[in-house]
């Protein structure tokens, strides 16, 4: 199993995640006194297809898999808007292609921080999917 971001089917590494995952699933969920919140569903189905293509690219090209990456991309999205999900999918982007731009994408803690929620939402989608 691995956790896997888009775009690409990059794949993330999964035991720096698992340290801030762990945190994460200490965390109750907020709730509206007790009631079930609908989650927002603001994530394109390319997002989601492009998500799943990359989860089972690294899982398995199987049915098993197509459903764990399904409820993966579900389950941050549940976590994370997209508008989140898409700033910190590209401040990693830029990051993988090094060079001097890039250093400062590594270096700003308001980036380090969007992209390591999006890190924590792909946790919590391994933790209750995989």
């Amino acid at each position: 199993m691995s956790t896997v971001g888009t775009r690409g089917g990059r794949q993330q590494h999964r035991f720096l995640a698992a340290l801030a995952g762990a945190l994460l699933a200490t965390i109750p969920a907020a709730g509206n006194g007790g009631a079930a919140e609908t989650p927002v569903n603001d994530y394109p189905t390319v997002a989601r297809a492009d998500y799943i293509f990359g989860c089972m690219a690294a899982n398995g090209q199987t049915r098993t898999a197509l459903e764990k990456c399904s409820c993966s991309i579900d389950v941050i999205a549940s976590v994370l808007p997209y508008k989140a999900y898409e700033e910190a999918e590209t401040i990693m982007s830029v990051r993988q292609r090094g060079g001097q731009n890039a250093s400062m994408f590594i270096s700003m803690p308001l980036l380090r921080e969007k992209v390591a929620r999006l890190k924590r939402a792909q946790i919590e989608g391994e933790l209750r999917c995989f």
